[in-house]
């Protein structure tokens, strides 16, 4: 049971996270939005840098580009938190029924990975070399969120025991 338990406890750990990430950007709209211009305009990037062709300029795409990021924490959150909720309600259940429980949470931190490995990795580290710039660099930030993610989800998978 404690292992169940441990399993609701840090997915309601991640879908808070998810919450408070949403929470923060839309109570903090142009701090967070600063940061998401600076990364996809590339204007901190390298100066001799072949790459800057990629950069947009135009702020509906960067305010498009910014509500993608929160509608995916958002979506993260409220996939996690019902995956908690489905968790919660099958933890006394046999092996077989938690197990299906868990595709919520499955969904959820798939969706947190798109977000922070796919989102801000790949799209923003490595399309807009995101990791030139000194000041508006989120790979370390985004590399512990997904890192957490993953061990949750590779937590998660194992098998449960049944219960006694």
């Amino acid at each position: 049971m404690t292992t169940r338990y441990a399993k609701i406890a840090m997915t309601l750990a991640l879908a808070a996270f998810a919450f408070l990430t949403v929470f923060n950007n839309l109570t903090d709209y142009r701090s967070n939005f600063n940061f998401v211009q600076h990364v996809l305009s590339m204007d901190t990037t390298f100066p001799d840098n072949a790459a800057r062709y990629r950069a947009i300029e135009r702020p509906w795409m960067w305010h498009g580009a910014y509500w993608l990021i929160i509608l995916g924490e958002a979506l993260t959150a409220g996939l996690l938190g019902y995956g908690a909720v489905k968790l919660w309600q099958a933890r006394q259940a046999e092996a077989e029924v938690f197990s299906r429980a868990k595709r919520w949470t499955v969904a959820g931190l798939t969706a947190g990975f798109f977000v922070w490995f796919f989102g801000f990795m790949v799209v923003g580290g490595e399309w807009f070399l995101m990791w030139q710039s000194e000041i508006w660099n989120g790979q370390d930030a985004a590399f512990r969120f997904y890192m957490a993610i993953l061990g949750v989800l590779i937590f998660l998978n194992q098998p449960d025991a049944e219960m006694k």
